[in-house]
């Protein structure tokens, strides 16, 4: 688990400030669930045979009572939430979160066992058009931070198709045994449609001859795929089909898609999701359909910080600077008075020379300095220097507010 500190908060700052803006372009208003829920929530909804319930996650006995779990991902909980509340009864629902999420696996560059995702769920509509908006949505939002990210889809079938898919797709893999590693020989057998996203050099050729469930789709599954695909087309939405990407979690039916970037040097998911139109129904509410996606916000950090993208962290407009005890409180009356009209200030509580608080205004960033002692408080003028240019006008410390008051406040 790692720390955030504040000249790398900024731009998870940015990440989440255009994320709420887009979403509220679309309609989707934010929920907040518990980090904290119950075992079964994520062992019904995620699945047990995946390797988030099986190996990833936290799981924890509060007091004799039953089993809790950190939560992996935001899904199960959001939906969990949408049954108890009975959301259900006011038509469909559109909701996002943001939050942090909890797996305990390898720890790497962008991934974390504390990570945090940004995510969205569409609950009650069945219909392709929101499967495209979802797709566009996501491109808008990546388009505005500036990331490149190209876009995978494909169709994991539903119950209509799928199990006669995954019955040919076991029987391949079993043939083909010897040549897979271990964790997909066992994959296999407990939930073979994971094999096709093994990474395993070896397990290749093996994974390019199997059978494709998007050759196998029912009528419905294939009229509905070919809805999506066209919709995305109408809206310019590039994309490629990737007929080997399944998602890890269970839950997902018919669309699942993928957005990858390179800009970390290898091709890697920076944001994903698909429909599960069975969950809300396997988890006790009634049957609705359902569709999603969450982005990852440490790796969407780390390619703004490849990109040189610092985010737009607020600095102090002046930081008073304080040449005796006259000075010292007329700079904080004068700092009171700028921040209850909204303007940034700074000053150093510890007093002591003035270089020393000149290099404090430097490491705050402040754009002005402005140096106060009993004169100053007592003429009601100052001289206000600009940090980069180093050039002092004076100024009336009544007028100080209007001077700085970023304009059409």
């Amino acid at each position: 688990m790692n720390d955030i500190l504040p000249g790398a908060v900024a731009r998870w700052q940015e990440i989440e400030r255009v994320a709420r803006e887009v979403f509220a372009l679309y309609g989707y208003r934010e929920v907040r669930t518990p980090v904290v829920e119950s075992y079964a929530l994520f062992a019904r909804g995620v699945g047990e045979a995946t390797d988030i319930v099986n190996k990833e996650m936290y799981v924890f006995e509060d007091k004799g009572e039953d089993m809790l779990a950190l939560r992996p991902e935001g899904t199960a909980g959001t939906v969990r939430a949408y049954i108890e509340h009975g959301a259900h009864v006011e038509g469909p629902q559109k909701w996002f979160y943001a939050g942090p999420m909890f797996r305990r696996e390898r720890p790497q560059k962008g991934r974390y066992r504390q990570f945090h995702q940004i995510g969205v769920e569409s609950f009650g509509v069945a219909e392709p058009d929101i499967d495209v908006e979802q797709v566009a949505m996501l491109d808008d939002l990546l388009r505005r931070l500036g990331v490149s990210a190209a876009i995978q889809l494909n169709s994991v079938g539903d119950a209509a198709c799928r199990p006669a898919y995954l019955a040919e797709l076991r029987d391949y893999l079993r043939r083909a045994g010897d040549r897979l590693c271990a964790d997909c020989r066992e994959r296999t057998e407990k939930n073979p449609l994971r094999v096709l996203d093994c990474k395993v050099p070896t397990c290749q050729p093996v994974l390019e001859g199997a059978p494709r469930l998007i050759e196998r789709l029912c009528e419905g599954c294939r009229t509905h795929f070919d809805a999506v695909r066209r919709g995305l087309d109408d809206l310019g939405v590039g994309y490629a089909l990737n007929p080997r990407l399944v998602r890890g979690l269970d839950y997902y039916v018919r669309t699942a898609y993928e957005f990858t970037s390179d800009a970390l040097g290898s091709q890697s998911a920076v944001a994903g999701g698909g429909r599960y139109d069975g969950l809300v129904e396997t988890l006790g509410g009634p049957p609705t359909p359902g569709i999603g996606f969450a982005l990852g916000e440490e790796r969407l950090a780390l390619i703004l910080e490849a990109a040189g993208r610092s985010g737009p962290e607020r600095r102090p407009e002046v930081f008073f600077l304080s040449a005796d005890e006259a000075g010292r409180r007329e700079g904080m009356r004068r700092a009171a008075e700028l921040r209850r009209a909204g303007i940034p200030c700074d000053l150093d509580a510890r007093g002591g020379k003035l270089k020393a608080q000149f290099k404090q205004a430097e490491r705050v960033g402040a754009r002005y300095a402005l140096v106060l002692g009993g004169n100053e408080a007592a003429a009601g003028r100052a001289k206000l220097k600009d940090m980069q240019t180093r050039e002092e006008v004076q100024v009336d410390l009544a007028g100080l507010v209007e001077r700085l008051r970023p304009s059409g406040r």
